[in-house]
């Protein structure tokens, strides 16, 4: 019976701590779900698509593509000329572009008949212009369309016009291809975007990671599919991409046709860049919503078809040649996780704040933050699901505040109990929720304190102790409410009246019905028990210091044995000892090693000149240059006087030694400041290798120091190598 309620109790322990810690994660789930759900729904897609809209309305406008001008027929033009055009206006229109020598010209509107007079002259004006692109309508599922000109269409000189429209009838997708009965038609806009690329030796070819994909130079341009960024199941038929309109109507140059016509068009203006022939007179009606229009509105903000060709175009042309980001969305995986870690955060920032006005605060604040990134995103061309992730976190909150209000009645009856339970016991005792804050405490703790009770409650630790000791109070509450475990700890404790006390205070965790935490703690004086340990400690203290000292003034004795007293160097002894360890290192790996001798060159004359506190100074400037122009591998020793050795290990050639001498020449020649005075001194060095010059120590140092001696014959400030014939010497 008694092992049964044992495992009894220990699995209720393991599950409530489960959902305890589960909490969190729960909700944010059950969030998540929900929102999943609506979305895939379609319920958010219109609050979804406003958002973009918004985001691009927010987004700073861009300066004018100057690659493309558009020849607009407005209202004017109409009353002037008529509409449509007859084939002799028309064909005057082209050839007065073409003698600005375009890359590109593309007519935006519909031409299959012929109008009016001079047919003949406009097909033979067709002919001549290879860079020209009509437009036609491919027939869409209701079987409309509407053809292009047969003499365009047999030169393959014709995109399609088709447009996607959202269902509040705005244009956020750009078609580039269209199968139709297996073969594939380029649009109106990629077809111009190729003419102008192909001058600059762009070609279309399949992405280099997804082949089906379209790519130009570096841009590769992703694939609509039905559920991409904030669509849902949406019609995704062709080859379609996010529109990235440059922004509302006006972003393009335009001439009207009476300035071109009457001369009034710069040739300038047109050479070299994609002309586009389009109406924009109100009265055709060829306008449609972007991004940028406000339906609420009415046709305000609405774009004339040629501009939002132009935008189309824009795009290709700024992705394939300035590396303008091309949106792109997330998995729906993906999605779904970002969606869950906004209703996470939501979730455990109103469960750690726990109060509903400094929630609503936060969450604003975090909700400002998570429009602000996924705007940011926005601006780099990442479209990044906004209304399911503020849902997410604003409706998780809400979850939890709800559920914390009901806890707050239990919270209160919980306080009262234990408030009777702890003034029977002798003991000072608190019980702190989890925000560390006393919630009750019994008499004897305000006695030992030396506080009213009343005082006290609602305060933290560091209301009432000095800051380091609340630092441990507040360490030690937290490893008891995050590993639930009972736990014994002694502190220090300031009473009122400024007197420190040593405590030893258990600490355990208790929950009440609702889930509530509580901390309490029993304190015990252990004040006259830590001061006999003081005392020990401080004896065993006093001993340890007395053996560091000792084995301080060992290790003193051994630096000075092997160092120069002047400049802190290795001296011979250290130097010997070194260089007969690299040279059995080296003989066993068959490395090479270098031994540099040093004489200064002048260092006599200032000596005696201005004395030897001066040289000292000296040779301890000498010994800081030399040190900083080796490794850390490398050595340098001072022999006596004016004399130093570079130990050069495992090197490569003898060009490395040489390159360290050059080095070390350049930097003594350097003038010293001693003292007050400017002192210029050189040096002369000697080179040897182990093991082509001496296969051992005192052989390769005798050999360094003669041909030392021959740099000093052979004029100072200068290295001379070691050999048989001391002709290979190099000034420095």
């Amino acid at each position: 019976m008694i092992k049964h309620l044992e495992w009894r109790r220990v699995l209720t322990t393991v599950l409530t701590t489960v959902w305890e810690s589960g909490r969190i994660w729960i909700t944010a789930s059950a969030v998540t779900s929900c929102l999943i759900g609506l979305r895939v729904g379609g319920v958010l897609q219109t609050w979804e698509l406003s958002t973009v809209d918004q985001f691009f309305r927010l987004r700073p406008a861009e300066p004018i593509d100057d690659r493309i001008v558009i020849i607009g027929m407005n209202e004017e033009d109409i009353q002037q000329l008529g509409w449509p055009l007859s084939d002799t206006q028309l064909a005057a229109v082209l050839q007065t572009i073409q003698a600005a020598k375009p890359r590109a010209v593309g007519v935006d509107f519909y031409r299959d008949i012929p109008v009016g007079s001079g047919n003949s002259n406009l097909l033979s004006t067709y002919q001549s212009m290879p860079n020209l692109v009509g437009i036609e309508q491919l027939k869409d599922r209701e079987g409309s369309g509407v053809a292009a000109s047969p003499k365009l269409k047999r030169l393959g000189q014709v995109g399609f016009n088709n447009i996607v429209y959202d269902s509040d009838r705005k244009i956020r997708r750009a078609l580039l291809y269209w199968t139709v009965n297996g073969k594939r038609y380029q649009s109106f806009s990629l077809k111009l975007a190729l003419r102008y690329l192909s001058a600059e030796g762009i070609q279309p070819k399949p992405g280099v990671k997804q082949p089906r994909y379209l790519q130009l130079r570096n841009a590769v341009f992703p694939q609509l599919t039905p559920n991409d960024g904030v669509y849902n199941q949406a019609d995704a038929g062709g080859y379609q991409v996010l529109a990235n309109f440059r922004g509302a109507a006006g972003q393009f140059k335009m001439f009207s046709l009476k300035q071109l016509l009457n001369g009034e068009v710069p040739p300038d203006q047109l050479r070299d860049r994609i002309v586009l022939i389009g109406a924009v007179a109100t009265s055709l009606k060829d306008f449609s919503a972007t991004p940028y229009t406000k339906l609420q509105l009415g046709s305000s903000g609405l774009m004339a078809g040629v501009e939002i060709q132009a935008n189309f175009i824009s795009q290709i042309l700024s992705a394939a040649l300035n590396n303008r980001p091309l949106f792109q969305t997330w998995t729906e995986p993906i999605e779904w996780i970002w969606i869950w870690i906004w209703a996470a955060i939501g979730t455990g920032l109103s469960w750690k704040l726990r109060s509903p006005h400094r929630t609503a605060l936060v969450i604003l604040f975090v909700g400002v933050g998570l429009i602000s990134i996924c705007y940011g995103a926005f601006l780099v061309g990442w479209i990044i699901p906004v209304v399911p992730s503020f849902l997410a976190l604003t409706g998780s909150a809400l979850v939890i505040i709800s559920y914390i209000a009901h806890t707050e009645e239990e919270l209160k009856r919980s306080k009262e109990f234990l408030h009777r339970v702890i003034n029977s016991i002798p003991d000072p005792v608190f019980v702190k929720d989890k925000h560390h804050r006393w919630i009750v405490l019994n008499e004897a703790y305000s006695r030992f304190l030396g506080k009213p009770v009343e005082e006290l409650v609602e305060k933290s630790d560091y209301d009432i102790f000095p800051a380091h000791e609340a630092d441990i109070f507040r360490q030690q509450d937290e490893l008891v409410f995050q590993n639930g475990h009972e736990l014994e700890h002694e502190e220090q404790f300031t009473s009122a009246d400024g007197r420190t006390y040593h405590i030893a205070t258990k600490r355990s965790l208790h929950k009440d019905a609702a889930g509530n935490r509580f901390l309490v703690g029993v304190i015990r004086d252990i004040t006259h028990r830590k001061t006999i340990e003081n005392e020990l400690r401080r004896t065993t203290l006093e001993l340890s210091r007395s053996n560091a000292e000792l084995r301080l003034s060992q290790d003193r004795l051994s630096y000075l044995a092997n160092h120069d007293g002047l400049t802190g160097l290795p001296n011979r002894n250290l130097l010997y000892e070194r260089l007969s360890q690299c040279l059995d290192w080296a003989s066993e790996n068959g490395k090479l090693v270098a031994v540099l001798f040093l004489d200064l060159d002048g260092f006599k004359r200032i000596n005696d000149t201005l004395g030897h506190g001066v040289g000292d100074l000296l040779l301890q400037a000498v010994a800081r240059r030399l040190s900083g122009c080796l490794r850390t591998s490398d050595m340098i020793a001072r022999l006596g006087g004016d004399e130093f050795v570079v130990m050069l290990p495992s090197i490569p050639d003898l060009n490395n030694a040489t390159t360290v001498a050059e080095k070390i020449l350049h930097t003594l020649s350097q003038a010293f400041a001693i003292s007050g005075q400017t002192l210029l001194v050189s040096s002369s060095i000697g080179i040897s290798l182990y093991p082509t010059h001496a296969d051992d120590l005192e052989t390769l140092l005798q050999k360094a120091d003669e041909a030392m001696y021959q740099a000093k014959q052979a004029g100072k400030n200068r290295y001379v190598i070691s050999a048989v014939n001391f002709e290979e010497t190099a000034d420095a």
